[in-house]
């Protein structure tokens, strides 16, 4: 009796360590397991911040290559030569804004991404402009010398051909498309007067005049602005548009329609209802849905 007595706490004893060990391999397996869920979740944010920075590299490339395109382009026209000069410049600030961001910083980059593209569409109509200027002065080149060759045979032709190339050269000069001058950008404070102090604008104000040009489409036309304060970010408020130029939707700050019927038009757009104002630079790019018109910049301090 005295032997199965002492038998039956030393069996207890051992159920007791057993136990015991179970415990122990069940939180080994748990930390085992925690372990690699922590390597796969610091692999896993590894390999997305690789994959970020990679990314912004990527797309800094682009905009390097896009800036090489620009400083290739070139033309025979003071207009065109001058908006390029333009987009020259906000390649370069928004390169330099991509290297100042953050990869992490998925919205802004996704903002650059989309710039990127507005950028290749506008140089893609530099392009179209200037191979179809270059196409039609070639043409009037050849119609030219016809001409003069024709007026040989008579007086009267030579007088008729004559006007002719006279006609066709100032198309070569004034052309089809409707063009500005004067673009400007001003703030204006709580009592309508023109300030440049960030604290006091309420509203702003581009300027511009559609030049006369009467080869240009006549009747309404509706002028669009866009202006980005000096983060680049689109200033927008309820009276934004959408419009679509050169086959893609832009959106405008604001808009006004006039009746253009050849003769030089001066007009303005406002912008209001903006929250604040920042100190820095903001610009303001002007388009009809057929043409970039041209752009103009503002300091407020």
């Amino acid at each position: 009796m005295e032997g199965q007595e002492s038998r039956v706490p030393e069996r207890g004893q051992k159920q007791k360590e057993s136990q015991l060990k179970n415990i122990m391999y069940i939180m080994v397996a748990v930390a085992v397991v925690l372990a690699a869920a922590l390597a796969y979740i610091w692999y896993e944010r590894t390999s997305l911040v690789n994959d970020l920075k990679i990314e912004k590299e990527d797309l800094t490339a682009q905009m390097i290559a896009l800036q090489n395109d620009y400083a290739s382009l070139s033309s025979d026209y003071e207009t065109i030569n001058s908006q390029l000069d333009s987009s020259r410049e906000e390649v370069s600030q928004l390169i330099e804004r991509i290297k100042k961001t953050d990869a992490t910083n998925r919205a802004k980059i996704r903002q650059y991404e989309k710039e990127l593209g507005t950028l290749r569409s506008i140089m893609r109509s530099y392009i179209v402009q200037i191979d179809s200027l270059n196409t039609l002065n070639q043409k009037l080149t050849a119609d030219a010398a016809a001409a003069r060759r024709e007026a040989a045979e008579s007086r009267r032709q030579s007088e008729q051909l004559s006007k002719t190339v006279e006609s066709l050269s100032d198309q070569v000069a004034i052309g089809s498309q409707m063009k500005a001058r004067a673009i400007s950008l001003v703030g204006y404070n709580g009592s309508n007067k023109v300030t440049d102090r960030s604290s006091r604008v309420v509203r702003l104000m581009a300027s511009l005049s559609l030049v006369e040009n009467e080869l240009a489409p006549k009747g309404p036309v509706r002028v669009f602005i866009r202006v980005k304060d000096p983060d680049g970010i689109l200033l927008t408020n309820e009276d934004q548009r959408t419009f679509t130029f050169n086959g893609e939707p832009l959106v405008s700050s604001a808009s006004r329609e006039v009746d253009y019927q050849g003769k030089e038009v001066e007009m303005s757009i406002y912008l209001n209802n903006i929250p604040e104002y920042v100190r820095g630079i903001y610009t303001v790019e002007v388009y009809t849905e057929d043409n970039l018109l041209g752009s103009a910049e503002l300091m407020l301090r």
